[in-house]
C-alpha cells in the first residue's frame, strides 16, 4: 500500500553563517544553549604521565621548571624556583642570584633549604657559608655532605690559605701560574684588609694597603708547602726587607726608622689580630680543608656567641672568601681538565650582620661575592629587612648595599610592615594588590586561637622578578624537613 503526502516538510530553523558557539552553545532559534555546563576536572602529571590525554592538557600558568617551592595560594597550582633552574634552563631571569627577606620565622630559611634538597638532587653542589643558628648543618648532613664547625675551640680557617689554588699551579704553565698567583695574593690582601677594617673599627688607607700587597708578594715568592698565616706578614713588615721598603719613599737603609714609624699603625693592627679576640679563631693554618666533592658544605659558626658581633663578621668574611676561593680554583682545574666541571648554590644567610659591624666591609663583600652567572655560581642573600642595609655608617656603604637587592634577579618577600614594602618598591614596583596580599600575612584573620596550627603567614611568599606580577605561593615542608630543620624545637619540648 502506498500512501501519498501533500504538500512538503518544513525544514529545521538554520543557524546564522559563519557564527561560533559560545562556551554555553549557539543561542537563538535551532541553537542548544545551555544555561550551565559542569566545569572538566583538572589533573596535573607530567608529560610521560598523561600523554595519553592529548591534546586534552594544557600548560600551567606558574612556572614548571625547578624545585618545587610551594603551591599557588590561589590556584593551588605547584610552583618551582630556583635561581639556578630558572637561569640556565627556563631562561627567565638573567642572573642567577635571589633576595630572600621577611620577619623572622617567615620560613626564609626553610625555603632555601628546600632548593639546598632540589638542587643538590640535580647534582649542583650547595655551599652555605657561615651557618649561625645552625639552619643547614642537620639537613646537610643528612645529604652525606661535609659540615664545619668554625669557632673558638673548633675548627679554624686560615684568612691567608690559598685552598685548591696549590694542586692548579702544580699542573699549569708559567703564565698561568703567574695569573693564579696574582688571583691569590689578590685576594687575600682583600681578606687582610677586611680584617684590619673589622677590629680598627676604621678604614686602612692607601700606604697601609700598599705595604700588605708587598708583604704578600713577598711571601708568596718564598712560599713553601706550608701556607701563610697572619704573624707572618707582622714578621715581614717588621723585618722591613727592601722588597717592601721599595713601595714606599724609605728605600734606603738609613731610612729604616721612617719606615717604621710610618707603619707603626699597621703593625699595632696586625697585633691586635693575632693576640686580640680573633687571634684564636684565624692564627694558624686551617684545620679543616672544604672539600668540593661532597653533595653539599655546611660551615657551622653557631659555636660563636651572638653577641660576639666583631668575630661573628670576621668569620662570615673569611668564610665567604675561602669558599668562593675554593669555587673559582675548582672552575679554573675544569677549564684545564684537571677537574669535572661543578655548578655551585652558595647561601649567604644573616648578610647584614657581617656589614654593620665595620666601615667599607660593604667594598670587601661586594668583591668578595660578585660570582657572576660566568663562573657557574648561584646565590641567595638572606636578610630580615633592606631597612638593616640602611643602618650602614655611610651614604657610600648604603648605596652599595642596596646594590646586593638590586643586582639580584628575584625577590622574594615575606611578611613584613608597610614601612619595610615602602623599601622594597624602591628596588622592585609593587602594585597595591601585591602589598595588600604580603602585608594580610603578617596579621591572624581574626582573634580566635588555634592551638596546634600553624603560625601566620609563615611559608607564604611573593616571587617578584622585574615588573612582573608576583607570584604568592605557600610552602609546606615536609615532616623530614621540619625534623631537619626546626628552629622553633626549645618550644616543643616537653
Amino acid at each position: 500500500m502506498t500512501i501519498t503526502t501533500t504538500g512538503s516538510t518544513p525544514s529545521p530553523p538554520q543557524r546564522p553563517a559563519g557564527r561560533r558557539a559560545g562556551r554555553l552553545g549557539h543561542a537563538g532559534p535551532g541553537g542548544g544553549r545551555w544555561s550551565w555546563i559542569e566545569p572538566p576536572t583538572e589533573y596535573r602529571g607530567t608529560t610521560v604521565q598523561v600523554c595519553g590525554l592529548y591534546p586534552f592538557g594544557t600548560g600551567s600558568s606558574t612556572p614548571m621548571v625547578g624545585v618545587p617551592v610551594g603551591r599557588h595560594l590561589y590556584t593551588g597550582s605547584a610552583v618551582c624556583f630556583d635561581p639556578i633552574s630558572w637561569y640556565t634552563r627556563a631562561r627567565l631571569i638573567n642572573n642567577p642570584s635571589v633576595w630572600i627577606q621577611g620577619e623572622p620565622g617567615s620560613g626564609k630559611s626553610t625555603s632555601v633549604r628546600r632548593m639546598v634538597l632540589g638542587l643538590t638532587a640535580q647534582g649542583v653542589t650547595p655551599l652555605i657559608l657561615g651557618d649561625l643558628k645552625p639552619d643547614y648543618a642537620a639537613l646537610v648532613h643528612a645529604l652525606g655532605g661535609q659540615v664545619l664547625r668554625i669557632g673558638p675551640g673548633l675548627d679554624r680557617i686560615n684568612p691567608l690559605d690559598a685552598g685548591p689554588w696549590r694542586q692548579v699551579l702544580d699542573r699549569v704553565d708559567d703564565r698561568t701560574g703567574a695569573v693564579v698567583r696574582a688571583a691569590v695574593t689578590d685576594r687575600r690582601l682583600n681578606m687582610l684588609v677586611a680584617l684590619a677594617t673589622l677590629i680598627r673599627r676604621g678604614p686602612v688607607s692607601s700606604d697601609e694597603t700598599t705595604v700588605l700587597a708587598a708583604a704578600l708578594r713577598y711571601l708568596a715568592e718564598r712560599e713553601t708547602d706550608t701556607q701563610p698565616v697572619i704573624s707572618d706578614v707582622l714578621a715581614v713588615i717588621r723585618d722591613a726587607p727592601h722588597e717592601v721598603r721599595a713601595v714606599t719613599l724609605w728605600q734606603e737603609d738609613e731610612d729604616l726608622p721612617r719606615f717604621r714609624e710610618d707603619t707603626a699603625g699597621l703593625h699595632r693592627t696586625l697585633l691586635a689580630l693575632l693576640h686580640g679576640p680573633l687571634g684564636s679563631t684565624f692564627e694558624g693554618q686551617t684545620t679543616t680543608a672544604i672539600r668540593l666533592d661532597t653533595p653539599a658544605v655546611c660551615v657551622d659558626i653557631s659555636g660563636i656567641d651572638d653577641t660576639d658581633e666583631l668575630r661573628t663578621a670576621a668569620t662570615l668574611l673569611a668564610t665567604w672568601s675561602y669558599g668562593f676561593a675554593q669555587v673559582e680554583a675548582a672552575h679554573l682545574m675544569a677549564d684545564l681538565g684537571l677537574a669535572p666541571a661543578r655548578t655551585f648554590f652558595t647561601v649567604l644567610d644573616e648578610l647584614w650582620r657581617a656589614l654593620r659591624v665595620g666601615h667599607g666591609l660593604v667594598d670587601r663583600a661586594d668583591g668578595l661575592t660578585r660570582l657572576n652567572r660566568q663562573k657557574g655560581t648561584g646565590t641567595a642573600f638572606i636578610t630580615h629587612s633592606l631597612a638593616d642595609l640602611e643602618a650602614l655608617p655611610t651614604a657610600h656603604d648604603r648605596a652599595k648595599a642596596r646594590g646586593f637587592a638590586e643586582r639580584s634577579a628575584v625577590l622574594m618577600i615575606g611578611p613584613c610592615s608597610d614601612q619595610e614594602l615602602d623599601a622594597v618598591a624602591r628596588v622592585r614596583p609593587l602594585s597595591q594588590a601585591e602589598r595588600r596580599e604580603v602585608l594580610s600575612w603578617s596579621a591572624p584573620p581574626s582573634w580566635s586561637t588555634a592551638e596546634g596550627g600553624e603560625t601566620v603567614g609563615r611559608g607564604n611568599f611573593l616571587i617578584k622578578v622585574g615588573s612582573r606580577p608576583g607570584i604568592p605561593v605557600h610552602l609546606e615542608p615536609t615532616d623530614v624537613e621540619k625534623q631537619l630543620g626546626n628552629t622553633d624545637f626549645r618550644w616543643t619540648m616537653t
